[in-house]
């Protein structure tokens, strides 16, 4: 994590076991930003997001801004907060992963916590492995696109 001076950035790929309580480490280097807490919610791509709390109240204004019709805002609000759940980050360093979450990303006794900028994803490591494969392939043609509109 790395303070910009208008947030947070979260960066890397930590590998951690799931206890039998379904708690997880959060990466030392990530929890300072936590200390309100975390807000877990699925992800588009079968994972888990976890938003500093700062970072979700931004999401939250931007969906109450957006310029998108009230019905179509309506189905992204429910889609969004009705599968989060707001998190402590124990004496211990962990979370305590919902149920309901770790069923959506197919989370067992592992999980890979990446950074992704504002915020960070909880993988299935297989899911993560193919999902990377993938993101590294395009994000090099997403680059070299941007590159010759300069």
């Amino acid at each position: 994590m790395v303070y910009t001076g208008e947030g947070v950035m979260f960066f890397g790929e930590f590998e951690y076991k799931i206890d039998d309580k379904g708690r997880m480490p959060i990466p030392p280097k990530f929890r300072s930003e936590l200390r309100e807490g975390v807000v877990l919610t699925s992800g588009v791509e079968k994972c888990i997001t976890g938003y500093p709390v700062s970072e979700w109240k931004k999401l939250a204004t931007a969906l109450t801004t957006g310029s998108i019709t009230r019905s179509k805002l309506r189905k992204l609000n429910r889609a969004i907060f009705a599968t989060a759940f707001h998190l402590h980050v124990d004496g211990q360093g962990r979370i305590a992963l919902p149920y309901q979450l770790r069923e959506y990303a197919e989370i067992g006794d592992e999980a890979i916590i990446t950074g992704a900028n504002n915020y960070f994803e909880l993988w299935n490591k297989a899911h993560w492995e193919a999902e990377k494969a993938v993101s590294q392939e395009q994000a090099w043609q997403i680059i070299e696109s941007l590159e010759k509109r300069e």
